[in-house]
């Protein structure tokens, strides 16, 4: 068994821990909590450094319990943000439940039979039919106004970072929080609870409502990881079309392989450390080869192989990996009669896209002269489509076009859909059969 906190040290993944946590992981199996806010029904990779914690937690052989705030998530939680969430109904949040189980399943093992197996919690389930009255008799009059006041996340808020100030919603959500500490302690022997550096004052209201609930001898610990940013000072995470979403449906697995590949090098040494399962010696190793020759880029290609197979497939990236050789690759013909329409459309990402009329390439009597000119602007006139095709300069689909007064047929389309039309080196066109 790898010892968690030595594990967690070496790879920079500990931002503040409450003394004694160590000696406790030590003493016994411990369990474990962290929460995941289920606004969405896909985790995205700022999630990733709080699920990799659970992964080494179980790893290490303690018990992780993973958190969806079905509660909560109604409230939203001031920690980090300048401004109230919209709060989402019922059914919205049970949906997202259930997608966020299915990926989680994918880094922690909920099914074995072995006594630290993994297991999904919603506080929706403790929090339905708790009255106001009970939980302002029972919680509120442990945790004074002073207390609570005194955490950064609502003085952040207080001291007009927001515009509208901190709703009472809001304002209670730590006690809330606190108070999933306190059940999973009482019901399931949590005594630790992990999650980012902003949810230290959410996580210590509920390591001091224990205390206070339960008295002074009972021990509850808390640590987290730092937030993870960019060597830029960019946010992590986050591209100009948003978030790197888990699922993909919202970001291809190609987009996900290609953000890990582009990042710098000192985020690719920072990142393999957090996001992969890689030893000490295997990362050092990358290191070193990467100082050698910094053009080969062996961090950001091992970092990219590692999270896209853990997050998808091992197909998913070898798919990536051929898609990204599309626009150099000799086999390249091969490749875009195999990859999916998505990837498709994820690689040639902002060409120029012209519609066509399906029925005349399926009637076979419009020639390519006519397609890549009347029909789709890719050239001003047939004379210079001719020039180009003459020189070498035009291909279909990645394949040299010699006779332009060929008949455009179905037999071009990609994914039944799609013909990529190629003017010179580097121009892109995708014409799309409607």
């Amino acid at each position: 068994m790898k010892d968690f906190i030595e594990e967690l040290t070496w790879r920079g993944m500990i931002h503040q821990m409450m003394p004694g946590t160590d000696e406790q992981l030590k003493k016994e199996m411990t369990s474990a909590y962290l929460g995941i806010d289920p606004t969405a029904d896909s985790l995205h990779i700022g999630h990733l450094c709080g699920v990799m914690m659970l992964r080494h937690f179980q790893r290490a052989g303690h018990k992780p319990f993973a958190l969806v705030g079905g509660a909560t998530g109604m409230i939203g939680d001031p920690s980090g943000k300048s401004q109230e969430r919209n709060l989402l109904d019922e059914a919205t949040l049970a949906h997202n439940v259930e997608c966020i189980k299915k990926q989680l399943a994918k880094f922690l093992d909920f099914d074995s039979d072995e006594p630290n197996r993994a297991e999904l919690v919603n506080n929706y389930d403790w929090m339905k039919n708790y009255s106001f009255l009970d939980f302002a008799r029972e919680v509120g009059k442990h945790i004074t106004v002073n207390y609570m006041m005194a955490k950064d996340s609502v003085q952040k808020r207080l001291n007009g970072e927001a515009r509208d100030g901190l709703s009472f919603t809001e304002f209670t959500y730590q006690l809330l929080q606190g108070y999933d500490f306190l059940h999973l302690y009482k019901e399931r022997g949590c005594k630790l609870q992990m999650g980012g550096s902003d949810q230290w004052g959410n996580i210590t209201t509920g390591t001091e409502l224990i205390r206070r609930t339960l008295g002074s001898e009972e021990q509850a610990y808390a640590l987290t990881c730092p937030l993870i940013t960019k060597a830029d000072g960019g946010k992590f995470g986050k591209t100009e079309s948003g978030n790197v979403w888990l699922d993909p449906r919202y970001t291809s697995p190609y987009k996900f392989y290609q953000f890990w590949l582009n990042v710098s090098d000192a985020d690719a040494e920072k990142y393999i450390k957090i996001f992969t399962e890689l030893t000490k010696e295997e990362v050092e190793a990358l290191v070193a080869e990467q100082a050698k020759d910094p053009g080969l880029r062996p961090l950001q290609k091992r970092l990219a192989k590692e999270v896209t197979c853990m997050v998808h497939s091992e197909e998913d990236y070898n798919m990536a990996v051929e898609a990204s050789q599309i626009l150099f690759s000799n086999k390249a013909q091969d490749i875009l009669h195999k990859i999916d329409e998505q990837t498709l459309l994820a690689v040639f990402e902002g060409v120029p896209q012209f519609e066509v009329s399906r029925a005349d390439i399926e009637s076979g009597e419009v020639k390519l002269v006519d397609l890549l000119t009347d029909k789709a602007p890719v050239f001003p006139s047939k004379a210079e489509a001719k020039k180009m095709a003459q020189q070498g300069g035009l291909s279909i689909n990645k394949e040299k076009v010699t006779d332009i007064f060929a008949p455009a047929t179905q037999a071009l389309l990609l994914n039944d859909k799609y013909i990529l039309a190629q003017r010179g080196k580097k121009n892109y066109f995708l014409l799309i059969a409607k």
